[in-house]
């Protein structure tokens, strides 16, 4: 999608409390996810922010960091995941139900072009 809307909309990830630490109740060991243990301090979650960023080779995304009181995670009710779109007129026009089962970025996809005002077919 990043390809696709680029251009009209600005894609950000919003890092918030890690889902999958190696300290916590739901760690990730798979191969190819980066293995990170529950920051301490604000500028442990930019650092872990940033080696899940390269992991997950997310360098098209402006990537912002919740601070460590969590309060736009709680907000957006973002854990562990979950997508959003901000319209034009800067009010939420799309929310994505909760992840991981509920992170269906055809539905965003779908919200993205109502707001841009494009049909059903194929992109231009």
């Amino acid at each position: 999608m990043q390809k696709e809307y680029g251009d009209e909309v600005e894609f950000v990830l919003v890092y918030i409390d890690e889902a999958h630490a190696l300290d916590s109740a739901w760690p990730i060991l798979r191969g190819g996810a980066p293995l990170v243990e529950e920051p301490l301090s604000y500028e442990e979650r930019c650092a872990v922010a940033r080696k899940c960023a390269v992991g997950l080779a997310l360098r098209d995304f402006t990537i912002v960091v919740d601070r460590m009181d969590n309060k736009v995670g709680r907000a957006y009710a973002a854990h562990p995941d979950r997508l959003y779109l901000v319209g034009k007129d800067g009010r939420i026009a799309f929310a994505g139900a909760p992840g991981p089962r509920g992170f269906r970025p055809e539905e965003l996809e779908r919200a993205i072009r109502r707001e841009l005002g494009l049909d059903g077919g194929e992109r231009d």
